[in-house]
């Protein structure tokens, strides 16, 4: 897919998968390497190509960028462990009841489900500090609302099909919410101004 000044490579499949990501990473990284290449931003695999139209040709951008993937290998970023505590309840996780009745589960257990997982940051985007989590059980992905709400509050612990995800501001989001989490996501003043990286590993504590 293309765009002035821009290209999308998307290698995405109706499901995950964590061997593509690795390549995209490995992908982005090469990419970034080249003068001709303002910035690579990882995706869901897929990655977002920027470059500059005035001193690049698209099609050469494009022929490049494919000679790129075809020599890709998966690469595993090294991330951190992060515990995050939440607390789950019908105040703070409107869409628990939902998700329960989707999944034919009790509450109780979509809180267990969801608090056992393992999860990798794979991408960051959407907003500032947004982050798509891989390593959902199956059981809980959810497609998103039909209609987004226009306020959903800053720390909330979401669904959307089969990612999880936290607010990290107040925003409008067609995300499920199932909890709260006391984080900050995003901090412009910090050196990092992402909490969660690319390749970290997150853990949801059940603190309800």
């Amino acid at each position: 897919m293309e765009g002035a000044g821009a290209l999308l490579l998307d290698v995405a499949g109706p499901v995950f998968d964590e061997l593509l990501q690795g390549r995209i990473w490995d992908a982005a990284q090469q990419l970034e390497r080249e003068s001709a290449i303002i910035q690579a931003v990882p995706g869901v695999n897929n990655l977002l190509v920027i470059f500059d139209v005035l001193r690049s040709d698209p099609d050469e951008v494009t022929r490049f960028l494919e000679a790129v993937w075809e020599q890709t290998t998966p690469y595993t970023i090294p991330g951190r462990e992060i515990e995050i505590p939440v607390i789950y309840e019908s105040g703070t996780g409107e869409d628990l009841a939902v998700l329960a009745r989707h999944a034919g589960l009790s509450v109780a257990e979509v809180i267990k489900l969801h608090a056992s997982g393992r999860y990798s940051v794979a991408a960051i985007g959407a907003m500032p500090g947004f982050v798509y989590l891989t390593g959902l059980d199956p059981r809980l992905a959810l497609p998103r609302r039909d209609t987004p709400r226009l306020k959903v509050e800053k720390g909330a612990v979401i669904i959307g099909g089969g990612h999880a995800g936290i607010m990290p501001c107040t925003a409008p989001s067609g995300w499920h919410v199932i909890g709260h989490a006391d984080v900050n996501l995003f901090d412009p003043s910090r050196s990092h101004p992402c909490f969660l990286r690319l390749g970290d590993s997150v853990r949801f504590v059940d603190v309800t």
